[in-house]
């Protein structure tokens, strides 16, 4: 007999879809997007595309839904506070379709140049070179391409027109300059990437912040001549402005996947003569159908089964949780992902949280919320808290996961969380609570240590030699600096070691610089914990 029934109303790879129908305890249903309200009624899951607006009204018609799974990143089209609710689960696929989407922004940003669907109607209709200056294109070789999002499709967008001997300019305030993996790319602000680009391509989240970014005063802001590509979401741009722009010259060409209202049957854009247009296929080619299809099952599968919780991005908090005892844990956790942060030379990619005792058992979410936010806030600062961290990360591509096997301390009760980062690098922290409400740090990476992580922070990494407390201490005094406490951990005699010391004030830049030159000094990094 079947435990959940799954509503499937999108379009599924056929291996992904015979694992949902070959599982014992799951019964699948398939219907088509305009049918999802009707067949609600018995569904323990629903898998869906943008397609299906998923609001309270839909939800009423839902009793048993347990799990909302997303094929896609964005998640504009649900309601999440109605979702959580009602204590359903919502979950999406993080870069998963980013090469399809990468490729797409590429693809249309070479037809546009080269005015092909010009030259093909043309041939089509069965003229020969009709009118050669007409149908003159432009190369992409020493154009400037100015891309609005940094995130995963625009950083691929990115590396391949570097290749194309482009200028790249990019506009993404969540993203600094030490996070650039490709020195190439300069960050700019918005008004001068609109007014320095040839080529314009949008790669952001629909949020409140991004709606209409592409409107009458920034559309006027853009290089005269410049050219638009939009396969993001159809929120983003004004498309009356833009279309506005094309017909008075100021814009070369448009091109866009993602629209207002789909289908775009009342767009003003559709039918310009300087507008390649194409109906959503951003995601839609073989490989990133199947890739994204068999993630989703997965997720979703594991999520019913209570095996395993992957990109589940709405709040964390279940009805009867213990907020006292899990207030101290998510400090913990909170302080971890703060150091962690400090510690990172590239972006993150994955989240890995580990937790020992059984007193954590109910709370691994709120543990990785909180792990999320202490990773985010350093970046984003109040706009991150414990609700829409896991959203944030996800924007971010950061996929997060529970593990066992860390090679960490031998604690009875303890957060461990494992980062792998763009470039590669892996760092490990662990944590525990003494008396189960002080926080404390055991151990990071290879090192054993125990300390209080809060106020100023300074963490170095050296070699172990003599003299290195004598020639730091005097560094401190001679700069006024007071040291609260001295932690350090090292992995072997006579090689590397990790010290964390506690100031009373925050290290000034210039003595941190002079610290940093000391030929015993690998790395330093200051943090500051707030409790």
């Amino acid at each position: 007999m079947s435990k959940f029934h799954i509503l499937v109303a999108t379009d599924l790879a056929e291996d992904s879809l015979k694992i949902l129908q070959e599982t014992p305890d799951i019964t699948v249903q398939q219907v088509t997007p305009s049918a999802v309200r009707d067949s609600l009624k018995e569904a323990h899951a629903l898998i869906a595309r943008d397609d299906v607006r998923v609001d309270k009204a839909l939800l009423a018609e839902a009793p048993l839904l347990k799990l909302i799974g997303h094929v896609g990143a964005g998640l504009s089209g649900i309601d999440m506070e109605a979702a959580t609710n009602r204590g359903i689960i919502v979950m999406n696929t993080p870069g998963t379709n980013a090469m399809a989407a990468g490729e797409l922004a590429i693809t249309l940003m070479l037809a546009l140049s080269r005015k092909l669907v010009t030259a093909h109607d043309s041939l089509k209709d069965g003229w020969w070179l009709l009118d050669r200056k007409r149908q003159a294109g432009t190369q992409l070789f020493e154009k400037t391409l100015g891309i609005i999002g940094l995130g995963r499709v625009g950083g691929i967008v990115a590396h391949r027109c570097l290749a194309f001997g482009m200028t790249v300019l990019a506009y993404d305030p969540y993203i600094g300059e030490e996070q650039l993996v490709d020195a190439r790319i300069q960050l700019v602000g918005l008004k001068e990437l609109l007014q320095r680009s040839d080529f314009v391509t949008l790669h952001v989240a629909a949020t409140a912040e991004t709606a209409g970014l592409i409107n009458s005063n920034t559309v006027s802001q853009m290089k005269a001549g410049a050219r638009l590509i939009n396969t993001s979401h159809g929120s983003i741009i004004d498309e009356a402005a833009v279309a506005a722009a094309l017909k008075d010259g100021h814009l070369a060409g448009v091109a866009i996947d993602v629209y207002k209202d789909e289908p775009p049957y009342n767009s003003p854009l559709i039918g310009i003569d300087n507008v390649i247009h194409t109906p959503h296929i951003g995601d839609n080619t073989i490989e990133a159908t199947q890739d994204i299809s068999l993630q989703i099952v997965r997720q979703v599968l594991d999520a019913l089964h209570g095996t395993d919780y992957r990109n589940v991005v709405n709040m964390p908090f279940v009805p009867g949780l213990d907020f006292e005892t899990a207030r101290p844990y998510m400090q913990l956790a909170e302080c971890i992902g703060t150091m962690i942060h400090a510690l990172s030379r590239s972006p993150v990619s994955r989240v890995a949280v580990e937790y020992r005792g059984e007193e954590m058992s109910g709370l691994v979410k709120v543990i990785a919320v909180a792990i999320l936010k202490g990773l985010l806030q350093p970046i984003l600062g109040d706009k991150v808290n414990t609700v829409n961290a896991p959203v944030l990360a996800a924007e971010r591509g950061i996929q997060v996961m529970q593990t066992k096997g860390m090679k960490a301390g031998d604690y009875a009760s303890m957060v461990s969380c494992q980062v792998t980062l763009e470039d590669g690098e892996s760092i490990l922290m662990s944590g525990t609570l003494l008396d189960r409400k002080e926080p404390h740090i055991v151990q990071i990476n290879q090192y054993r240590m125990n300390f209080v992580p809060e106020g100023h922070l300074l963490l170095m990494g050296s070699f172990d030699q003599p003299g290195v407390i004598g020639k730091v201490g005097t560094l401190m005094a001679n700069n006024n600096v007071n040291i609260a406490s001295w932690h350090t951990g090292r992995a072997e005699p006579g090689g590397h070691t990790l010290t964390v010391l506690s100031l009373d004030a925050p290290l000034p830049t210039p003595v941190l610089d002079e610290l940093g030159q000391l030929d015993f000094v690998r790395h330093a990094h200051q943090v500051e914990i707030k409790n």
